[in-house]
């Protein structure tokens, strides 16, 4: 389908607010992706990606290379995502750093609407549509009270939590960054970007292109095959995550960061009456509010005719 310079512009928009969560440690730019209308195109462009492009490129020229591999579409969703988790970064740092609450009430909201968004999108409820919501629901939950492995510097193993990591990434749901402190992998990888060990950062990137390519053709193929129940899957993710991005929480374990400094690690989800602070109870139910109607914008955007 053509798309015009706007069209273009809104895929970067969307790309600006999945590098958002992916800066946010326990959000998911793959449930961006999803709720905002591009998640299945993103996954069969990043299917589509094989050497046979190269041939389309000798024999056609660059122009239908570019045109096969969909690279207006990747440039800029591409562009939006790097310009925002670069910029996001910090301010998603000093937020959860002194405002918690806050911003996880914002996301709390966001996941509440796009629950509702997506389960819509499933065309015929039978029983193992609600199976698929009810395990993906409990894997989610199940991944966000695991605790982390210990650190490992083993070559195979940084390939490996690179290919699940990315696979997490793309996954409504699922955080890439909790799956690498589950797996162990987070202090490792974060050790090796400050001190610019480009052997261990090369293994990775490796591990999660190998990954990504073989598990987005999975998921081509069960969108093809199963839709609706892996739009139930999708889903359930989404409903398990609820208790990552819940604000109000009560530390049971701590971790220490790349700097030294100790951060929670293990944590709970209570009630606001239990929360040890200021609960700000108003102030999240508005950023819940706003959260949730972000959605709307998103999804409005996500199925205008002339475009995704």
């Amino acid at each position: 389908m053509r798309r015009r310079f706007i069209d273009y512009l809104i895929i970067a928009c969307k790309g600006i607010a999945m590098g958002a969560a992916d800066a946010v440690p326990g959000v998911s730019g793959g449930t961006i992706a999803f709720i905002s209308g591009i998640y299945e195109e993103l996954i069969t462009t990043i299917s589509n990606i094989k050497t046979s492009l190269i041939t389309v490129w000798r024999k056609e020229g660059f122009k239908a290379f570019w045109k096969a591999a969909n690279g207006s579409f990747l440039l800029a969703l591409l562009t939006g995502i790097i310009v925002s988790f670069v910029t996001f970064m910090r301010l998603a740092k000093y937020l959860l750093e002194h405002h918690p609450v806050l911003i996880w009430s914002f996301f709390f909201g966001l996941i509440v609407a796009s629950i509702y968004y997506v389960a819509r999108q499933i065309t015929r409820w039978r029983i193992l549509t609600l199976v698929a919501i009810i395990v993906g629901a409990l894997i989610a939950y199940y991944i966000t009270t695991l605790p982390s492995m210990g650190n490992s510097d083993n070559s195979f193993f940084l390939f490996f939590a690179g290919a699940i990591a990315i696979c997490a990434m793309i996954l409504p749901g699922i955080y890439g960054s909790f799956i690498l402190l589950i797996l162990g992998a987070y202090k490792t990888l974060s050790d090796a970007i400050h001190d610019f060990d480009f052997k261990r950062l090369a293994i990775f990137a490796v591990g999660a292109v190998v990954g990504l390519l073989s598990f987005s053709r999975i998921l081509k193929w069960l969108f093809k095959n199963y839709h609706n129940a892996t739009l139930a899957l999708l889903s359930g993710f989404i409903v398990g995550s609820l208790n990552k991005v819940w604000p109000w929480k009560r530390v049971l374990s701590w971790r220490t960061d790349s700097e030294g400094l100790k951060v929670p690690f293990k944590e709970e989800s209570v009630w606001p009456t239990d929360f040890n602070g200021d609960p700000q109870v108003l102030y999240a139910i508005a950023l819940m509010l706003i959260g949730f109607f972000t959605i709307l914008v998103l999804e409005r955007l996500g199925s205008q005719k002339n475009k995704l």
